[in-house]
């Protein structure tokens, strides 16, 4: 590719470097190992084969449908689920086939509020979810946490069919018991989205909520170190009846996916699904999951003491949320400052937001790629540091424009790439000393191809 297509390959070791050298705080990211990447991109994504192993539409899978048997296997293994499909493409894909099997349109649907912390596929009304089904919305009582009387109250008064337990901007654990309780008081299914949770579940860092809900989706990539990809679970419920009265659920699954939602699966993803799954599955990936949840109460700790409002008060998982009104900056000021000094963080609406989404009063950070550094809660006081002094050194001259000085800027940048240089990605600093031993002097900075896998 160096020989052929310079151009392109020279963009691909750019971002290897640019990704070594930022210090990503990005709550719903996590960084693949080299075999995750190597999977991803290896021959299977030639094969083409609609349907499921062993009824498949198209010859030449026999490879393919083991890899996807071992791919199921070890996702069933790895949650402890009795039912597992690996071929949504996302988790919006997978929450989109579960709620199209179990609801007609205008059914239903109850999940927690956009602004509250939920996600575009639990209703918003700017996601098809929230236009093809009658969606209500449950929110948080005053310290932040999700009401779990107004869950009951509005489930009681709805009638959903579906209740969904999960969150794309909520640090604090989420009591599934107490979902499928409401959920069985009406009648309903519970469906619990863990995309930004499911690697802290894995490793027995947050309660698993397979054998409470009726049916778990989660994405592949968030906190599994998987490849983009979605995943469908069930546990003791996997052979429970579905709307029909009588189709049992993975049945209901299978057909959802393949061929109501999807066609073709993605053979070099669901190989790269099987890797992350077995990685996910040793002591090192619990060791990561643990540095994750408590560096990111001690980023939260360290944030308040330094007079931020942490929302919530703190956080159970890997995600801290700030709430920047009292700053006079906004999210998406803040974002943007940050990433010119080398660090990443997304803008984040809050509850009671009266900014737009594409401005916000708030931000989102996360531990994940943090802690893949080694860096622990030993380690927080610095990183919560740097965001500090980059956001005192922030001039808002607008809700989205800024000003920082350049010489400061760039001796935070400075700052950042040291702390960076100490705690490199693990892929980046073995690739990097692989090129290095192919390059010899002349390409210290050719860090990643396709061909280096």
């Amino acid at each position: 590719m160096r020989r052929e297509d310079p151009e392109l390959a020279g963009l691909l070791d750019a971002e290897v470097h640019h990704q070594n050298n930022t210090l990503a705080m990005v709550a719903s990211a996590s960084t693949a190992d080299p075999s995750v990447l190597a999977a991803a991109g290896s021959a299977l994504a030639n094969v083409t084969a609609e349907g499921y192993p062993g009824a498949r539409y198209h010859p030449g899978a026999v490879n393919f449908d083991e890899v996807e048997r071992l791919a199921v296997g070890r996702a069933k293994k790895l949650f402890a689920a009795r039912y597992a499909n690996v071929q949504p493409h996302s988790c919006s894909s997978a929450n989109l086939a579960v709620l199209s099997a179990l609801m007609a349109p205008g059914g239903t649907l109850l999940g927690l509020g956009l602004d509250s912390g939920g996600h575009l596929t639990h209703g918003s009304p700017a996601s098809v979810t929230g236009r093809h089904y009658r969606a209500v919305a449950y929110g948080l009582d005053a310290a932040g946490r999700i009401d779990y009387d107004q869950v009951a109250d509005l489930a009681a008064r709805h009638r959903p069919t579906v209740l969904i337990a999960g969150a794309s901007a909520y640090p604090r654990t989420l009591d599934f018991a107490r979902f499928r309780a409401i959920a069985d008081s009406v009648g309903a299914y519970l469906l619990a989205d863990i995309s930004h949770i499911a690697g802290l579940v894995a490793a027995g860092e947050h309660p698993s909520p397979v054998d409470h809900a009726h049916l778990t989706t989660t994405s592949t990539y968030k906190q599994l170190g998987g490849p983009r990809g979605g995943l469908i679970l069930s546990g003791r419920d996997h052979r429970a009846p579905g709307p029909d009265g009588h189709t049992p659920l993975f049945r209901l699954m299978q057909r959802a996916v393949f061929p109501q939602n999807q066609g073709t699966p993605a053979p070099a993803a669901i190989a790269a699904k099987a890797r992350a799954f077995a990685l996910a599955a040793e002591p090192a990936f619990a060791r990561t999951a643990h540095r994750t949840v408590t560096g990111a109460r001690a980023l939260a700790a360290e944030l308040g003491r330094l007079g931020y409002r942490v929302l919530t008060g703190g956080t159970d998982n890997h995600m801290v949320l700030l709430d920047l009104r009292d700053t006079g900056v906004t999210g998406v000021v803040a974002e943007r400052a940050l990433e010119a000094c080398g660090i990443l963080v997304n803008r984040n609406r809050i509850p009671d937001d009266t900014r737009p989404p594409l401005v916000t009063s708030g931000i989102r950070l996360g531990c994940n790629i943090l802690a893949q550094r080694g860096l622990g809660p030993e380690h927080m006081a610095r990183c919560a540091a740097l965001l500090h002094d980059v956001l005192t050194a922030t001039t808002p001259l607008n809700e989205t424009e800024f000003r920082i000085d350049p010489q400061q800027r760039a001796r935070l940048r400075d700052r950042v790439h040291a702390l960076c240089a100490r705690h490199p990605l693990p892929y980046a600093a073995a690739v990097q000393a692989g090129a290095g031993r192919r390059a010899g002097a002349g390409r210290p900075d050719a860090l990643w191809t396709g061909v280096d896998l």
